[in-house]
């Protein structure tokens, strides 16, 4: 190794030298074939003809990187290997190289006692990966699976098939579920640094199961669509696997009108946004297939419509509009193309508040990575004045009956984004392109990208199938969860609550804490259901974080209430002070508040001194001074005495 190390660093490229030893290294596996001398062979390796420019290529990509995972074969190799990853870090020394190792040689495999004698160890991480020939993924330790398994990382999805061909009845009609998958979460990209060098990922959601359920085509207005995915949500809901709360489920929408094209639209999170999103959409398209009658009146053809794209810079040098200021300051460019035909139709309205020309400007970022886009059917504004667009027009050869879109940015991001411009240009020509879409909060959507094809699925290469039998259907419908239809009537028989309170219930997410408070506590039915869904509800409006206050401390207050330590009236005070005080306890809220409850006689104490105070007002409305002392009394007492025992001491003392 020290003559190795010795004839790289004298040789002309140590680099292209490193490389070529640790070429050598792929000849020894054959020493078990044949004899041969390894010197002999290193020699004739340095100087073989090879391709040049593939180690030039490496070289950039090394010095281009962050990190390397580097794979050892066999234990002779890796020493060899060892000049070249040392050569890696002197061509980029920020670079982190990991090395993965069996844990045992299988036949001449590195491990790690042949990276430590190479030293190794000492300046990269070192990984061992499992001891057979073969292994599957899901064998991986989590370190190594987290270094090479890009497929997650860059958001690839694994998708089990779980059952297809079933059905769900949504009023008098069937809709076919052509199947129901299991999904693992990938991670989310971010955005990213240095040109792309480092890209930043989200991997809080990574491995997270997720539960895919895709509908036949046989939904044909947006309340039906809306009601079906109601449906799905409270099966979904009922069977108490899935998390609840607004992202947990999501819709995706595949939409499509006659003579418009199919639209995937991604995200729906809100469930009564689901009718809006489809009939933005349905109008959104119908506009869309207006507009390509309208460009073929004109007599517009795609090949009318090219990528001629003219430096415009100089029309706008003294310009007033300050998003062309800070580009020319920042040394950018200003370039237009035109668009034949297309004068006022990249104002054409296709859904609330979204023109052609918004949709253009959606291409443009995403392709181009600018800003947004400029176009002349809303010029002039933004600064950009009447003499601008004159010369602007003059300046790309513009006619009467043309519009023109231009970018201000660099060079590279202009011409990505007018490309984007040129081919929505010819799309329009068409009609509706197929294409993914994201849904905004109001409705509307915006472009995301292109509809992916068949392509990007194929089998599992890392996962054998499981076989789901007939047993296990069998045990698992002993085990199906009460339907919510069934649950609904249970609750208005065994707890005798009305039917808009049962429903409440139902449709929160406290239904199993009611339940089990119910039983466990002498509390009514009915108060405990109007606290965990109205009180609440109304305390979360007012700005109440009441997911601070966890089930069991719940339990626990209702808990003293049944045993008659607080009041009823004190569930609320209790409750506001509990979640703005997480680390305290409800004995802590109780002697904060002042609301321990009253004993007995200091309960007749206080309503002795009310009467006494009060005999003149008690003599003059004689029966009637029941109530007008009752709450005379309350009011002193509320929260931390129990009405019913104030109400028979009253009775009792006015006597």
């Amino acid at each position: 190794m020290p003559g190795l190390r010795k004839a790289v660093e004298d040789s002309n490229d140590p680099f292209e030298t490193a490389v070529r030893i640790s070429l050598c290294g792929n000849i020894i596996d054959h020493g078990i074939l044949e004899e041969f001398d390894i010197e002999e062979l290193i020699g004739q390796e340095i100087d073989r003809d090879i391709d040049l420019d593939r180690i030039m290529e490496m070289k950039k990509r090394i010095s281009d990187s962050r990190n390397l995972s580097f794979i050892a074969d066999n234990a002779g190799e890796i020493g060899l290997d060892s000049l070249m990853l040392d050569e890696f870090i002197r061509v980029n020394p920020e670079l982190k190289i990991t090395v993965f190792v069996r844990s045992i040689p299988l036949i001449n495999d590195a491990t790690i006692d042949d990276a430590k004698f190479y030293g190794l160890d000492a300046k990269y991480d070192i990984i061992e990966y499992p001891d057979h020939v073969g292994f599957l993924v899901g064998d991986m330790p989590v370190n190594v699976k987290t270094v090479i398994d890009g497929s997650n990382t860059t958001g690839f999805q694994r998708t089990c098939v779980i059952a297809m061909n079933g059905l769900i009845k949504v009023g008098e009609k069937k809709i076919p579920i052509q199947h129901a998958s299991l999904e693992e979460d990938a991670a989310r990209k971010t955005g990213d640094e240095d040109k792309g060098k480092v890209i930043h990922y989200r991997i809080d959601r990574l491995g997270i199961p997720l539960i895919e359920i895709a509908t036949a085509p046989v939904i044909h207005s947006p309340k039906e669509a809306q009601e079906v995915a109601l449906a799905i949500g409270k099966i979904l809901r009922d069977t108490g696997k899935v998390m609840r709360g607004l992202g947990t489920i999501r819709q995706d929408l595949n939409i499509s009108i006659p003579n418009g094209a199919l639209v995937e639209i991604k995200g729906v999170q809100e469930l009564d946004l689901v009718s809006r999103v489809v009939e933005f959409e349905v109008q959104r398209q119908i506009n869309l297939i207006e507009i390509a009658k309208e460009l073929r009146r004109r007599g517009l053809k795609k090949e009318n419509i090219t990528a001629d794209f003219v430096d415009v810079t100089h029309v706008f040098k003294q310009t007033k509009c300050k998003v062309i200021q800070k580009a020319l300051k920042n040394n950018q460019e200003v370039k237009a193309v035109k668009l034949p035909g297309f004068k006022g139709l990249l104002n054409w309205e296709l859904m609330l508040n979204f023109r052609l020309g918004t949709e253009m400007a959606d291409r443009a970022r995403f392709w181009g990575r600018v800003g947004g886009i400029f176009h002349t059917d809303e010029l002039p504004a933004y600064g950009v004045t009447a003499k601008e667009v004159a010369e602007l027009k003059s300046a790309v050869g513009s006619e009467e009956e043309d519009a023109v879109v231009f970018v201000a940015d660099v060079s590279e991001n202009i011409a990505d984004a007018l490309n984007a411009v040129v081919l929505r240009s010819q799309e329009a020509i068409s009609g509706v392109p197929a294409e993914t879409r994201a849904t905004n909060t109001d409705g509307t959507t915006r472009y995301m990208r292109p509809r992916p094809g068949a392509a990007r699925m194929y089998p599992e290469t890392d996962i054998p199938p499981s076989l789901i039998t007939n047993d296990l259907v069998a045990k698992v419908r002993l085990k199906l969860p009460e339907l919510s239809e069934e649950k609904f009537a249970r609750l208005v028989n065994q707890y005798c609550l009305n039917k808009k309170l049962a429903k409440q219930v139902l449709d929160s997410d406290y239904g199993d804490l009611f339940e089990t408070i119910a039983e466990r506590s002498a509390v009514s039915a009915t108060l405990i259901a109007v606290f965990l869904t109205e009180t609440l509800k109304s305390l979360r409006r007012e700005g109440i974080q009441i997911e601070n206050v966890k089930d069991d401390l719940i339990m626990e207050i209702f808990s003293c209430l049944g045993s008659g330590d607080i009041a009823k009236e004190a569930l609320t005070e209790l409750f506001v002070w509990l979640s703005e005080n997480i680390d305290k306890s409800l004995n802590d809220a109780i002697n904060a508040l002042n609301l321990k409850m009253f004993s007995k006689a200091e309960l007749e104490k206080i309503v002795d001194n009310v009467i006494s105070e009060n005999k003149k007002l008690i003599s003059q409305l004689k029966e009637k001074a029941y109530g007008r002392m009752m709450g005379i009394v309350m009011k002193k007492v509320r929260g931390k005495a129990d009405p019913g025992i104030v109400g028979e001491i009253l009775r009792e003392l006015l006597k």
